[in-house]
């Protein structure tokens, strides 16, 4: 366990005196694709509004700048990343279970200096204000789809006897709860609202035709996983090469990625906030930015992703993705996202040779490129979701 950095100001009794009016949030997230979603909700919240951020895996390095952070944060092997097989059993071996006691009694010291709780992600932080009797949350579930596992019936009396509302990521699920009284509605989809954007100049890095986004990750593969991207880009031929951009979450270490793939690190030469400087060897130049994803996806025509939240963007914006599937990976997992992604996302073997010819093939078809994206897009649904989110707040 983890001790967080303390909150801007202590939470105490003398330490909560707001003007009349005044309301305080807190934000529950669970993973660091869950932090960025809120910590953008959290950036649009009105005057008058306040917010802290409980990310209870990790760093929450996406509040960072954002809010106060709050809370014990779990270390857990996994960090939250399910795809994997056996990544229950190996966090519990790990300590994860002793994580639970700090959170809970956390929760209760702070369940009533809130107005409201706000929760994103899965249903594990539904399950601890339920334990904790915390009601009336808002949910914002981004994890089910409404394409593979629906609700089951535990999960659906879990949510009816916590949120107030709940927001969902289809209708089919939205109507499921609804069914049970709870007040759930699909009002489009808050990831594609809550993409990160900011100060870099992708389009003054361009030199090549076509250009790519690197998305290795956040969690403990990430630096395999940016190694055989890094491996499938050096087989393209070198008059094929693309612009090649790396999106590095906050947590991620440049200095291991540069070791892993035999690239040499070379820090910022501008004074753009998203700026991380360059990764060079072997033939490649990649642009590195942190914090403006949205930026490297819009400039770009293919995405080589191994991330989660991210790579539900990408689609969305109506880029190809394509991706590797280890044999580690949950089948279960991997069944469910086919279900939802469709042929937008390739799902190839952890082969370079076969993910370079794939994207060689991708980068050479505009066509093909545009049916993908058209899937991808109607998949994942548009925005529209914040503004509804933040009237329900």
């Amino acid at each position: 366990m983890s001790t967080p950095p303390p909150p801007s100001r202590p939470i105490s009794g003398t330490a909560l005196a707001e003007p009349v009016g005044h309301r305080r949030l807190l934000f529950i997230s669970n993973g660091h694709g869950e932090d960025s979603i809120a910590a953008e909700i959290i950036r649009r919240l009105p005057q008058g509004v306040t917010a802290e951020a409980y990310p209870t895996i990790g760093e929450g390095h996406a509040y960072h700048h954002v809010c106060p952070i709050v809370g014990p944060r779990a270390k857990l092997a996994s960090e939250g990343w399910r795809n994997v097989k056996g990544s229950v059993w190996r966090d519990v071996a790990g300590g994860g279970l002793s994580t639970v006691g700090p959170a809970l009694r956390f929760g209760r010291r702070v369940r009533r200096h809130y107005d409201r709780v706000v929760v994103v992600g899965d249903l594990v932080g539904v399950a601890g204000c339920a334990l904790l009797g915390v009601k009336d949350i808002v949910y914002l579930d981004v994890y089910k789809t409404g394409y593979a596992r629906l609700y089951s019936r535990p999960e659906r009396w879990l949510i009816r006897r916590t949120a107030a509302v709940s927001f969902c990521r289809s209708e089919r699920l939205a109507s499921m709860l609804r069914d049970e009284g709870v007040d759930a509605r699909f009002v489009g989809n808050v990831m594609m609202d809550t993409i990160p954007r900011g100060d870099y100049d992708v389009a003054a890095r361009r030199s090549r035709p076509m250009a790519v986004t690197l998305l290795p990750g956040s969690r403990q593969f990430t630096a395999e996983s940016f190694a055989l991207q890094v491996e499938a880009l050096r087989r393209l031929p070198p008059e094929l090469r693309p612009d090649i951009f790396l999106a590095a979450a906050g947590s991620v270490s440049l200095e291991g990625l540069a070791r892993g793939s035999g690239l040499t690190m070379k820090g910022p030469m501008t004074g753009e906030a998203g700026d991380g400087g360059t990764l060079i060897g072997g033939g490649l130049t990649i642009h590195v930015a942190r914090g403006v994803v949205g930026n490297l996806i819009e400039q770009s025509d293919v995405v080589l992703s191994q991330a989660g939240t991210v790579t539900i963007q990408a689609l969305g914006l109506g880029r190809p993705v394509i991706t590797f599937i280890n044999a580690r990976d949950r089948r279960s997992r991997v069944r469910d996202e086919n279900a939802l992604f469709g042929d937008a996302r390739i799902a190839l073997g952890p082969d370079a040779t076969e993910i370079s010819s794939t994207l060689e093939r991708l980068l050479a078809s505009p066509h093909e490129r545009e049916r993908l994206g058209a899937i991808g897009r109607t998949r994942i649904g548009g925005p529209g979701a914040i503004e509804a989110i933040l009237q329900a707040i």
